[in-house]
């Protein structure tokens, strides 16, 4: 794929990485390690801070009861060292407050919320976006690159394996995040358009996205 190493999509700026490097979750291997591991919480958004309150009735059951200790001394978000919202930590620990412990491993207590039909906060955009992390920078444009973390090594690894990229894989999330439309040209773009187009202008048509390329 001959792709610049980072594209423009309106005032999204996309490491080529998104499009080129591969991801799947594995976890029968990694049996939930974000969850636990970590010198911060997961990023949040202003507004996400909000629905961690409004929700926290239909998703408390789910937690630990440290976490929802945890949240009853401090809140529902804390500021970390960089002045950024972060989902809490466990007596200055790694775990996330809000993780579910199960025979299976660890989960996200809002997640498994919401796959019950209990919660319609997903969770934190900036879970579910990874291995993708954003950046608002000084310009006003936001940068989405690609982050490698060792505990989510085999996640790379099975993606390779599985011939899925990453983009593939965040569709939902990107969608979430960025709309419908940065998605069909984020896909335009990685699998292109016919070499004797002169006129590109069509690209992200959705006659021209063919998914089961992936």
């Amino acid at each position: 794929m001959n792709v610049p190493s980072i594209l423009q999509i309106g005032d999204i700026l996309v490491s080529s990485e998104v499009l080129t490097e591969h991801f799947c979750c594995d976890y029968a291997v990694c049996r939930g390690a974000c969850c636990i591991i970590g010198d911060s919480g997961a990023p949040l958004q202003e507004s996400e801070t909000e629905l961690l309150e409004r929700h926290y009735p239909e998703f408390e059951g789910w937690m630990s009861s440290a976490g929802r200790e945890k949240i009853e001394e401090t809140g529902f978000f804390e500021v970390d060292a960089d002045g950024d919202l972060v989902t809490p930590l466990l007596h200055d620990g790694e775990e996330c407050a809000y993780t579910c412990f199960e025979e299976a491993g660890c989960f996200c207590a809002i997640e498994r919320a919401h796959c019950a039909g209990r919660c319609s906060f997903i969770k934190p955009i900036s879970c579910r976006l990874y291995p993708i992390r954003a950046a608002v920078l000084r310009n006003g444009l936001t940068a989405l690159n690609l982050h490698r973390w060792d505990i989510c090594k085999c996640a790379f690894e099975k993606g390779a394996r599985e011939k899925v990229p990453v983009y593939v894989f965040l569709r939902e999330p990107l969608i979430a995040a960025y709309g419908q439309a940065f998605y069909d040209e984020l896909c335009a773009i990685a699998v292109g358009w016919p070499a004797n187009d002169e006129q590109p202008k069509d690209k992200w048509k959705p006659e021209r996205i063919h998914y089961e390329r992936w």
